[in-house]
């Protein structure tokens, strides 16, 4: 299952460069959560559909042609729609057409499983995918802004006048690679065959 055992950034080790960039923030987190799920499972339908059509030597650019387009599609959304969040995401939205499990479930599962199959492939990673985005996004931008979402958790709560500070390290790049570490860590300790023996 891709929330766990499966999960493509914990135990796949994909998609850690958006992990680690867009995470400072709630906001921006849940936004590219929600790009990449979409992406991978509308391409993941896609290709599954036509997989029987497509040329066995071409078939990395077809699946290159499908992400693009939906990558397209959705940062036109985001500037139609979220244009502040999609400034803050710059270019890791088109960073998504090289993402590494949108084209890993486009070669391991699209090309050879029936459209539906695919689409809850890609909907299932894409979703693992956006528990840990989302995971880190919260506890970065609580503890090291003491906000959510951009409302002041932390001033509302009174918590800056009981003598709370600010963690500036959490808004620190190195702070999701440490994050994403301990969650790797605590959910392969809790799953005895994830270890590596």
């Amino acid at each position: 299952m891709p929330f766990s055992r499966e999960n493509p950034i914990t135990v796949q080790v994909l998609g850690i460069c958006s992990c680690l960039a867009v995470t400072a923030q709630l906001k921006p987190a849940v936004v590219m959560a929600v790009s990449v799920t979409v992406v991978v499972a509308l391409a993941n339908l896609i290709i599954s559909l036509i997989r029987k059509t497509i040329p066995p030597r071409i078939r990395i650019i077809v699946q290159l042609v499908v992400v693009s387009m939906l990558v397209v599609l959705v940062d036109q959304v985001l500037k139609a729609y979220l244009y502040d969040v999609s400034k803050q995401l710059s270019v890791f939205v088109g960073l998504i057409i090289t993402n590494c499990i949108v084209m890993g479930r486009l070669e391991a599962f699209a090309m050879s499983h029936s459209p539906l199959e695919s689409l809850c492939d890609g909907v299932g990673n894409g979703l693992g995918y956006s528990v840990i985005l989302v995971s880190l996004g919260f506890i970065r931008e609580l503890f090291g802004s003491g906000s959510l979402w951009g409302y002041p958790v932390c001033e509302k709560l009174g918590l800056y006048a009981a003598g709370y500070e600010n963690n500036g390290l959490m808004v620190m790049p190195p702070m999701a690679l440490i994050l994403v570490g301990v969650i790797i860590w605590i959910q392969r300790s809790r799953n005895k065959d994830l270890q590596e023996k």
